[in-house]
């Protein structure tokens, strides 16, 4: 049957119009818990199981490179799959909405990826499973994000950010936990966050409404006009371009700490359990985040300020990592990580919420999401060929002290972003 023009407007405006209603507990329920599990799939073997595969299958002599190259691969992925999926939910008309199909499609495949990569017996086929099960969790996140400024009006940003940027933590840290001591074995582990993520999906699959877009409201298809939308001007966006450069160095700091922690441990403090020792300094890192990603949030909705909180909290965050530098010890470990979490529960919600605010378009806010979010998934890539050439040549300290340089810098450019307060 063929909509009359009043309904198909009506749905054309549920869709793409600017959310003005509260959300609502179960909404705020439903995407943390579905953060936490995209992100346990996601992040859980950057922080953890990658490391341990590259010891077992290149020896101690060759892991850094071994993880440096794994790494790389499967960020890769990331970068293309992103935004790729993001567009494609964009123009999706599905009776399940724009989002949900791609979500639970993507993780559904994502899971059984986990199963594969735990019977992997070389890098190459690793390698390779990697970026097939990087491609999957990416194909869910990117449309999972689009939930934020599809739903959640301005002034509630800051603190459902502030929610995504606890689950985002959460889910390393559930990971991490549960792969170091409730599944240690490592190819169990492997497969069974893969389980894990598919319940923590659960409730946004079933309970938050995703309003289907009328088919009238997309335009014809053109591989070209349809490839070309992923260049973004920074002269006709500038505060877009500013948006994603911040984000970008702030996430090359992020991944050159976290990409060698486990190493970090192990062969700079000589720390007797690294895995222990791991799940320990990412348990304070969460901690910290808990005590400051919802109240930053909720004080810059209310302040209708974002960019002295994100400058402020760079700051702090170099601070915690030159901590490491200067006092390599595991104490001064602890304080760093927890230091660390404090500035990033400020970081993340603060940044996710003035993002929103600078997307170019309703009709391609997972898109240009998607594209923001290579801010997250390329420093993946250059983490790896940076922070191992700086770890072999300047040690851990040099690699704490770049890591300081780049988060300070980060801060002090956002200030170039002119319409967002």
């Amino acid at each position: 049957m063929t909509q009359t023009p009043d309904v198909d407007q009506a749905a054309r405006e549920a869709a793409l119009g600017e959310p003005t209603k509260n959300v609502n507990w179960k909404f705020l329920v439903s995407i943390t818990l579905a953060n936490i599990g995209v992100m346990i799939v996601a992040m859980t073997p950057l922080q953890n199981l990658l490391a341990r595969y590259s010891e077992l299958m290149a020896g101690a002599e060759n892991k850094i490179t071994a993880l440096m190259w794994l790494t790389a691969f499967g960020s890769v992925a990331s970068m293309v799959f992103n935004p790729l999926s993001g567009a494609l939910s964009d123009r999706t008309t599905s009776r399940f909405g724009r989002r949900r199909p791609w979500i639970v499609g993507s993780a559904l495949v994502t899971a059984v990826l986990m199963y594969v990569m735990s019977m992997q017996t070389t890098l190459v086929g690793l390698g390779i499973v990697w970026f097939l099960a990087l491609a999957g969790v990416n194909s869910a996140f990117s449309p999972l994000t689009a939930y934020v400024p599809d739903q959640v009006p301005v002034r509630q940003r800051g603190m459902v950010s502030g929610l995504v940027g606890i689950s985002t933590v959460l889910g390393i840290v559930v990971g991490v936990f549960f792969v170091a001591l409730v599944v240690p074995d490592l190819r169990m582990g492997t497969w069974v966050i893969g389980v894990v993520m598919l319940l923590f999906l659960i409730p946004i699959a079933f309970a938050v409404p995703d309003a289907p877009l009328p088919k009238s409201a997309v335009p014809a298809f053109n591989w070209g006009k349809f490839f070309a939308g992923f260049w973004i001007s920074p002269r006709k966006y500038p505060d877009f371009a500013w948006a994603f450069i911040t984000r970008f160095l702030v996430w090359v700091g992020t991944a050159l700490v976290m990409t060698y922690l486990f190493y970090y441990l192990q062969d700079e403090l000589h720390y007797a359990e690294p895995l222990t020792g791991q799940a320990a300094l990412i348990g304070l890192y969460g901690l910290g985040l808990l005590m400051t990603a919802i109240v930053g949030g909720r004080i810059s909705d209310r302040l209708n300020k974002r960019k002295i909180f994100v400058m402020i909290s760079s700051v702090v965050m170099g601070v915690s990592v030159l901590i490491l530098a200067i006092f390599p010890s595991f104490i001064a470990a602890c304080i760093g990580a927890w230091l660390l979490g404090l500035g990033y529960g400020v970081y993340l919600a603060v940044d996710q919420a003035l993002i929103t605010q600078v997307l170019p378009a309703a009709t391609d806010r997972a898109r240009d999401l998607g594209v923001i979010n290579i801010a997250n998934t390329a420093p993946q890539i250059l983490a790896p060929f940076l922070g191992g050439p700086i770890v072999l040549a300047l040690g851990y300290s040099g690699l704490f002290i770049t890591t300081c340089v780049v988060m300070v810098l980060a801060g002090i450019l956002v200030n170039f972003i002119k319409s967002v307060p």
